[in-house]
């Protein structure tokens, strides 16, 4: 790697570090903290409702694969995941019902971000220079967290297990449809993993016109669609 590339890359690295890690963070811990409110401890319990990044980072999903996917498309694209918090259903007031408010807090979680980075681009861009480096950045952060939260929404909500979307269907569906879905579960990511190929794409090209409407929605309130 040249030196202009390895520069760009640690650029790139500083941009999406604290939106990206806040987002999986705040993804997780929202799901724990609706279980907590819902009945369920475990979380609590295991201190995985803190916001100290450290307790959720997964090595592979939060470390070795978005630096690699930095590498590999210089620095143009990254996605990743965090330690998925413990939530015992059982242990629910109401475990049909509340499983589908605890997987949908984490979602819930990346839209209230998004929003958040909306508003800091606003007060960025009526407080500092529009020339100013400082300003610069924080506005490529803002626009960083903004896609970042919207695509963590949007795919965490495609209903299959155990993405958060597959435990809303669960909840939704009677008991032979839900049995159905608990029986998939254990190869729902491979499911995901291949339909996200690019020699297949269906699952982007359902999700991408979703990212996009959202995307476009906010980054067009924060003044950063051009």
């Amino acid at each position: 790697m040249q030196g202009s590339d390895l520069a760009q890359l640690l650029l790139t690295i500083s941009v999406v570090a604290i939106p990206g890690i806040f987002a999986i963070t705040m993804h997780e811990v929202a799901h724990g903290w609706a279980a907590k409110t819902l009945g369920d401890r475990t979380a609590y319990m295991l201190g995985r409702l803190s916001l100290n990044p450290l307790k959720h980072v997964d090595p592979l999903g939060t470390v070795v694969i978005p630096l690699a996917m930095l590498w590999l498309s210089h620095g143009s694209s990254a996605f990743g995941w965090a330690k998925p918090v413990p939530v015992a259903f059982r242990n629910l007031r109401h475990p049909k019902r509340d499983m589908i408010l605890v997987a949908a807090a984490g979602p819930a979680a990346n839209f209230a971000m998004a929003t958040l980075w909306t508003v800091i681009a606003l007060l960025v861009g009526s407080l500092l220079s529009d020339s100013s480096m400082a300003s610069a950045w924080l506005l490529y952060v803002c626009e960083f967290g903004i896609q970042f939260n919207v695509l963590l929404m949007v795919f965490n909500l495609i209903p299959i297990p155990p993405l958060d979307g597959g435990r809303v269907l669960s909840g939704l569906l009677p008991r032979s449809g839900s049995n159905f879905l608990d029986r998939i579960e254990p190869y729902g990511i491979i499911i995901v993993i291949v339909l996200m190929l690019p020699q297949v794409g269906v699952l982007w090209r359902v999700i991408e016109p979703f990212v996009r409407f959202f995307v476009d929605f906010f980054l067009g309130a924060a003044g950063l669609l051009y």
